[in-house]
């Protein structure tokens, strides 16, 4: 398995970063893989809404179904999956003086021969994180009309 988590302060209310971020759609504004994500189903996002997201990592095209899996006001999870991988997006939420504190943890399992692969991939998925900490604030702001936040931390 591999784990990568961020810490990000944006500039906005908890309840309105959640809204945006509960819409899966939106990776396409703040995932650097992603290429498209689309809702396959319909009605107000609730905890079994799912999406097709198409993605691209290190030259190949892969399509997982994700699933919200929690929703919380401030606690959201996302599961997609597909033959030889599950990954996982855990995002909290805490109030900061007005502003999110947003702690992101992505996880990502192989399965079969592709397990394999896990000690030389987790460099590219660190690398993911960090391109996740730069691009996730500039979709909040620009989605919800403000400037971003510089405050960004990792471990």
């Amino acid at each position: 398995m591999i784990e990568v988590e961020r810490l990000m302060v944006l500039d906005h209310p908890v309840t309105d970063v959640v809204g945006f971020l509960s819409d899966f759609a939106n990776t396409e504004m703040w995932d650097p893989g992603t290429v498209t994500c689309d809702r396959v189903d319909s009605g107000p996002v609730a905890v079994g809404s799912e999406w097709r997201n198409v993605s691209v990592f290190r030259g190949r095209r892969t399509e997982l179904r994700y699933r919200l899996a929690l929703f919380d006001p401030d606690h959201l999870i996302f599961v997609g999956q597909n033959k030889t991988a599950t990954s996982t997006d855990d995002l909290r939420f805490e109030n900061d003086g007005g502003r999110t504190r947003l702690t992101y943890r992505a996880r990502i399992e192989f399965g079969g021969l592709a397990r394999l692969a896990t000690p030389l991939l987790k460099r590219e998925f660190e690398r993911l994180g960090d391109e996740v900490s730069e691009r996730l604030p500039l979709a909040v702001a620009h989605a919800l009309g403000a400037s971003p936040s510089g405050g960004t931390r990792s471990w």
